[in-house]
């Protein structure tokens, strides 16, 4: 482990000398073919007026947002209702995705406290 280290090093100056070289022109590339996003002059004012305009974005997809959610809870009320129709694929699906979400569940458990399997620092 201890060998890999000056290699790892000499990788990470060799990335930050290509930063430093391309970082500039990139940036410069970047804000040029984005610049009809940009708001100038950019004031205060400005910033509040796009704040204002995301906010009440958002509050007006709440609808469509409330209905997807109704048309997908009908969806799973009426798949588990006919789940003699299922195939094993789909069954077989269903269950890697519930035993992947319990494996996130308990890996945010372990980070947060502070990754340990045992229990929480006391």
């Amino acid at each position: 482990m201890a060998s890999k280290i000056p290699q790892l090093q000499s990788k990470v100056n060799e990335a930050s000398q290509i930063v430093a070289r391309n970082g500039a022109s990139y940036y410069k590339l970047l804000m040029e073919q984005n610049k009809h996003y940009i708001q100038d002059p950019p004031t205060v004012e400005k910033c509040q007026s796009l704040a204002k305009q995301l906010f009440y974005t958002r509050l007006a997809s709440i609808p469509l947002r409330y209905n997807s959610f109704w048309k997908e809870l009908d969806h799973a009320k009426n798949t588990v209702k006919n789940w003699k129709d299922l195939s094993r694929e789909s069954v077989g699906f269903a269950a890697l995705f519930g035993l992947e979400c319990f494996a996130w569940f308990w890996g945010g458990e372990i980070v947060g406290r502070g990754f340990t399997f045992t229990g929480y620092h006391v």
